[in-house]
């Protein structure tokens, strides 16, 4: 017979470790280990940069006291209301003309196409500081501007000289020359739409203009905003251009007053930081207005549900 109560119980085996959960990796939470020439090529880059910085700093040519004493000079600030002015003015009336030049653009009717293309051509192919030139010297090619009946009676004139003053010719170059940036800005946007949400809206009944205004253009924002950012920036450096037909901007006022006390390089500076910092908070605003528009192009992290296996036995016959 057995003994039984000298019989030892049976023990359970030890469960085997799960190969697969000691495999796993917290992909999540892993860190990318920094390459070492990365951190090297960063060390090199920050000594040069405060190498530079310490002889900016440092070299008296700069004259820091004097860029302090003219930063908030009043001639200096009403130039930059001047320069800050003609940019919003201009890059308005850019826009308000650049849409029906992209409309016209993409229109079916080949004058009004061809108009605008011929205008986009012009405007985008030469210089901006000689259209600038050319508008404040526009009374050498018409000294009266009257505005008649085609060969027929003139029904009011005016002197050009007294017309085309440098707040005009600097007003009308700039934004005839945005005019023709913002239209393939805008054409650009108003082609990524798709064309069927066009086509939809006006089987519903929507009039094409309507159409365009209530379901085309609301879509395009995403494409024409951020670019028109840009170019916003761009103009607050072009309106620089103005000082050459004795536009009173901020690169004017700091060069009436360098002509008088010949400090040009701190006078220079003043201009150079008052521009930095400008397009530095237009930036910052730029980068808040994209982030905005790009909220349906962000990723999402999807996590899928593990797949279930059927086997043979299980699947439906």
């Amino acid at each position: 017979m057995v003994d039984v109560s000298s019989t030892q119980p049976l023990s359970r085996p030890e469960a085997l470790p799960d190969r697969q959960s000691d495999d796993l990796r917290d992909v999540a939470g892993a860190h990318r280990p920094i390459p070492k020439g990365k951190v090297l090529l960063w060390v090199v880059v920050l000594l040069f940069a405060a190498d530079f910085a310490r002889a900016v700093a440092t070299n008296d040519n700069f004259g820091w006291p004097v860029v302090a004493e003219f930063f908030f000079n009043t001639t200096v600030l009403e130039g930059l209301w001047v320069t800050i002015w003609l940019a919003v003015v201009s890059m308005i009336l850019g826009v308000m003309l650049g849409l029906p030049l992209a409309i016209a653009r993409m229109s079916n009717d080949p004058l009004a196409k061809s108009i605008s293309g011929l205008f986009v051509w012009f405007f985008r192919g030469t210089p901006l500081l000689v259209q600038l030139i050319l508008w404040y010297n526009l009374s050498f090619l018409f000294p009266q501007i009257s505005l008649s009946i085609p060969f027929g009676p003139s029904l009011a004139a005016w002197n050009a000289n007294d017309l085309i003053t440098p707040i005009t010719a600097a007003i009308i170059g700039l934004a005839l020359n945005e005019a023709a940036y913002m239209a393939e800005i805008i054409r650009g946007g108003l082609l990524s739409v798709e064309r069927g949400q066009r086509e939809t809206a006006e089987a519903f009944g929507m009039k094409p203009m309507r159409a365009l205004w209530r379901v085309v253009i609301p879509q395009a924002m995403r494409s024409i905003v951020p670019p028109s950012g840009n170019q916003f920036i761009s103009m607050i450096k072009a309106t620089s251009l103005v000082s050459v037909i004795a536009m009173a901007d901020l690169l004017y006022s700091v060069q009436s007053i360098y002509n008088r006390n010949f400090e040009v390089i701190p006078l220079l500076m003043v201009a150079v930081i008052w521009y930095l910092l400008i397009v530095s908070v237009l930036s910052a605003i730029q980068s808040r207005i994209e982030r905005y528009y790009a909220r349906g192009d962000q990723q999402r992290v999807v996590f899928d549900a593990p797949e279930t296996v059927t086997t043979q036995e299980e699947a439906p016959l």
